[in-house]
């Protein structure tokens, strides 16, 4: 199956040139470009992407904003944002990942690296990059403004093994590494990931990061 992909930047050469490094791939098509956030929501909506790759700086209606209009709209149930950006550290990383969007990488990435992003992403996975999002998304949250724990309802509808397993997915362990610590297959750790993520609304495993550094489940950190 060939993956859709929506490019959105406002520099017209690098979207180019990852344009030919996508079309070059064989189960990957470039469908349509965007140079700004509000020109990205049109298009997205438009064409339907697989997964968009969206820089976060652009003129007009941002990144993150793009992002969570895409997210939030019902016809886009199925498109999956990847942030991509200058600076991984930049703190509007972790609100792009807020908004909805999937991971992100660095626009140094590896093309290799680049392409199996899209892949991992358009098959329904988060990406945390390799610069580790968890660990990010904690040196954010442990800013005073920023490491206040919030009060979420979503917390009662899960079980208590649900908690204990979304505590270890927001740390960064995989399905497989879930499964280890909890002498527990790697398949019942993706269901127990899976029934947490629909009943709190999670789009995918990055949202579930989120929540569960948000909720206090993990303590910036603590592992």
């Amino acid at each position: 199956m060939t993956i859709r992909v929506l490019l959105a930047d406002d520099q017209a050469l690098l979207r180019a040139t990852f344009r030919l490094l996508l079309d070059a791939a064989p189960d990957i098509e470039v469908v349509a470009e965007a140079s700004t956030g509000d020109e990205a929501v049109a298009k997205a909506l438009q064409a339907g992407p697989d997964v968009v790759l969206m820089d976060i700086r652009m003129p007009g209606s941002d990144g993150i904003a793009a992002t969570g209009r895409i997210a939030g709209a019902q016809s886009l149930s199925g498109t999956r944002v990847l942030i991509l950006t200058t600076f991984e550290t930049d703190e509007h990383v972790l609100a792009a990942l807020r908004a909805g969007a999937s991971g992100f990488l660095g626009k140094g990435v590896d093309p290799a690296d680049l392409l199996q992003a899209i892949r991992t992403v358009a098959a329904g996975e988060s990406l945390l990059s390799p610069a580790a999002t968890t660990a990010l998304i904690g040196r954010f949250l442990a800013v005073p403004d920023q490491a206040t724990v919030t009060a979420d309802a979503r917390l009662d509808e899960l079980t208590t093994r649900e908690r204990e397993i979304v505590a270890l997915a927001g740390t960064g362990l995989s399905n497989d590494e879930i499964g280890r610590r909890l002498s527990i297959s790697a398949a019942t750790a993706k269901t127990h990931v899976n029934r947490a993520m629909m009943k709190i609304g999670a789009r995918d495993r990055a949202q579930l990061v989120v929540f569960a550094y948000e909720t206090g489940l993990v303590t910036p950190g603590r592992s």
